[in-house]
């Protein structure tokens, strides 16, 4: 079954323009998730409607309603909506080009795939997506999603395009509130020097793939578990001393980056036999009476 679009339109650069879908890039599906149950019945709950005059409403009676004063709404139609028209409803009209490290990560919010919408597209869709790969630059639009226009960056991906959507400047938080009392502070050179020699040692290339979900993994475990009847223990991660001694404790990480290689005799050793694997039984201590003396 082919991915559904979240969006069709047009991709355009001036006068050149091409029909395109927008796919999100990600997806939740996979994700452990839990449904609300009564404890007796363990039917599911349904979440319905309750107005707190009528109570249980059917959804077919709700409207959309904006608040303009503390409980004052405003009714807002679906005709209301579809009369609000601008560019971007249907076009990613491209208004310039930025590099790729003058776009903060902290304004970057969820990614898509946008691939040309038919054979007729594919032309004019390639000229743009090598464009941008050989000057190196991201495109920045503008497009319509979710009822609310959303500014992009556009970028080369493969055969297609990565487009995000960027969050607006009034949704992100000033940093004063959270730095402010961090002192700049002059650390000193020989634990800063240790600290950078610590990054180096492991320092490596990024894979997704190291980086799994302990906790789910560890959760789907205890569900398993459950279903065979089973009530699992999961072994609680270890608890870490507090560090009394940074400078100690830097150089103790430094000396801890790589695991030290076996022993030989330990790697040589034959594997110990059965009976050997056995817990040996507990003894009991008996006091030995005492050496009688020669005579």
């Amino acid at each position: 079954m082919a991915p559904r679009a979240s969006w069709k339109g047009y991709l355009r650069l001036s006068l050149v323009s091409c029909p395109v879908r927008l796919y999100p890039a990600t997806s939740t599906s996979d994700r452990i998730a839990f449904n609300q149950l009564h404890k007796d019945t363990h039917n599911r709950i349904n979440m319905k409607p309750v107005d707190p005059e009528l109570g249980l409403v059917e959804r077919s009676d709700l409207v959309k309603g904006y608040e303009y004063e503390d409980k004052k709404y405003i009714i807002i139609e679906d005709s209301d909506l579809e009369s609000v028209k601008i560019e971007s409803n249907h076009t990613m009209n491209i208004e310039a080009f930025v590099e790729e490290e003058t776009v903060d990560v902290i304004y970057r919010d969820a990614p898509y795939y946008l691939a040309p919408d038919g054979a007729m597209a594919e032309e004019t869709f390639i000229v743009l997506r090598e464009a941008l790969r050989r000057t190196g630059k991201l495109a920045i639009a503008r497009l319509v999603l979710s009822s609310r226009e959303r500014v992009v960056t556009i970028g080369p991906r493969e055969t297609g395009m990565f487009v995000c959507t960027l969050r607006n400047p009034n949704e992100v938080r000033g940093t004063a509130d959270y730095f402010g009392n961090i002192p700049v502070g002059n650390p000193d050179p020989e634990m800063l020097e240790l600290a950078e020699a610590l990054i180096k040692q492991k320092a490596t290339v990024f894979d997704p793939k190291n980086y799994e979900d302990r906790y789910e993994v560890a959760l789907m475990k205890m569900i398993r578990e459950k279903l065979k009847g089973h009530k699992p223990i999961i072994a609680a991660a270890p608890e870490r001393g507090n560090v009394i001694n940074l400078m100690d404790a830097l150089k103790a990480s430094l000396s801890q980056a790589k695991p030290p290689a076996p022993s030989k005799s330990k790697a040589k050793a034959e594997p110990a036999s059965p009976q050997a694997a056995k817990p040996a039984p507990t003894r009991r201590t008996v006091s030995k009476p005492a050496a009688k003396k020669k005579v």
